[in-house]
């Protein structure tokens, strides 16, 4: 602890960045500094979930062992991005993937605050109820999209979807 008092800010921040790679490293979480696996792995601790131990499908597994997805943000009100979603050639090929592959498979998905990097707030939604908000929007995008060099979908659950089909849980 006086070691860290009389530590430069650079020399803590290295510190501590060494520090979480190593717990992570013996907890099999992988790289805590990869995309938003940080707030991941702070969210699926403080929900009593079990972080998932890829990067790609589930986020983390929740207490029934079901795979869950997060989404994680710092804005003043909570929201959730889906971004770089695949795009494919048809549109009942896209409904298909959404359904079964990227937004309906996971029964639940968490919409996480953070303010100074603490967890202050987290709704649920079904993954049902998501894909049901989502795809509207997309079908909207979906004719475009396709024209475009590197075509990618994307759309948000807003803070008033949120708030009226999700429920709190911190």
């Amino acid at each position: 602890v006086i070691k860290e008092a009389i530590m430069t800010p650079e020399k803590k921040y290295a510190h501590h960045y060494r520090e979480m790679a190593k717990i992570c490293a013996e907890q099999g979480w992988g790289d805590p500094f990869s995309y938003a696996r940080s707030k991941e792995i702070l969210a699926a601790n403080r929900l009593g979930h079990t972080i998932a131990d890829t990067f790609s499908g589930a986020d983390a597994f929740n207490k029934s062992g079901a795979p869950v997805e997060y989404k994680s943000t710092t804005s003043k009100k909570v929201k959730g991005s889906y971004t770089g979603i695949s795009v494919f050639d048809t549109w009942e090929k896209q409904v298909e993937y959404l359904r079964n592959k990227k937004i309906a498979k996971y029964p639940e998905h968490y919409y996480n605050r953070f303010e100074n990097g603490q967890l202050v707030e987290s709704w649920v939604m079904s993954g049902a109820k998501v894909f049901e908000i989502l795809v509207p929007k997309m079908k909207k995008k979906f004719p475009t999209v396709l024209k475009k060099k590197d075509p990618r979908l994307s759309a948000t659950v807003s803070n008033g979807e949120i708030k009226k089909y999700g429920k709190r849980v911190i």
